[in-house]
């Protein structure tokens, strides 16, 4: 496998062009050359032969034109040098022309991959800025439930539709890209992993029986919190 870094312009041209046509392809040469720190100068490589090559068959074609009103003018001996002359140049054309599309190809080729490899890239930093803010987001609902939590209240329907949704959402995790709970990705893996203390036991245990309340509450939920009159006994929620 080359070091492409070690390869001076002449060079990594001559190993482009190598491994410009499919049949003469080396997979792991071409992986490299077509990777996303070398394509661009890949690309650039194909294009500067390809342009030599374009200028070469302009030249040549001026030449053979200025080549032709000569041998006219010298007459039937004139004639005779310009179609002896020909089989030699459109063997010549003919092969440069090839050459001269093989590596055109190979450039259009290289723009498709490098689209590809820019779209990709694109999608995947759009997926980890999407991901980042749903971590942030899933952390700020279950601050939200904590507190309720730790204060003791209960929270009005909306809240609890909210805290519930840590349990339905879910996004892609792991080698299987299974469905996983933001609650778990909360518990496992978006955040800081603490010892447990008996008020964090208590804590989640309210939580557990705050996020479990169902949508349109129960008695168990609705109504307000309980309240007494200092010094007096009775229920006023009752």
């Amino acid at each position: 496998m080359p070091d492409l870094t070690t390869l001076d312009e002449r060079d990594y041209e001559q190993l482009a062009v190598a491994q410009a046509h499919p049949k003469h392809r080396d997979p792991d040469t071409w992986a490299l050359l077509t990777s996303p720190q070398h394509i661009e100068q890949t690309r650039t490589a194909l294009n500067n032969v390809h342009q030599r090559t374009a200028a070469t068959l302009r030249r040549r074609k001026t030449e053979r034109e200025a080549f032709e009103q000569e041998c006219r003018a010298r007459g039937e001996a004139g004639k005779q040098d310009w179609f002896a002359s020909r089989p030699e140049y459109e063997r010549w054309r003919r092969g440069t022309a090839g050459f001269h599309q093989m590596i055109q190809s190979a450039i259009s080729e290289l723009g498709k991959l490098q689209r590809r490899q820019n779209h990709q890239s694109v999608t995947q930093n759009s997926g980890q800025a999407a991901r980042e803010a749903l971590r942030k987001l899933s952390v700020a609902v279950q601050r939200h439930q904590a507190a309720h939590a730790r204060a003791g209240t209960m929270g009005a329907q909306e809240d609890y539709e909210l805290w519930q949704l840590l349990d339905r959402l879910t996004v892609p995790y792991g080698p299987g890209q299974e469905a996983t709970t933001l609650r778990t990705m909360l518990d496992f893996y978006w955040t800081d992993v603490d010892v447990v203390s008996p008020a964090d036991q208590a804590q989640q245990v309210a939580e557990k029986t705050m996020r479990q309340a169902p949508a349109g509450r129960s008695g168990q939920f609705t109504g307000i919190p309980r309240a007494r009159h200092v010094g007096h006994d009775k229920d006023l929620a009752g």
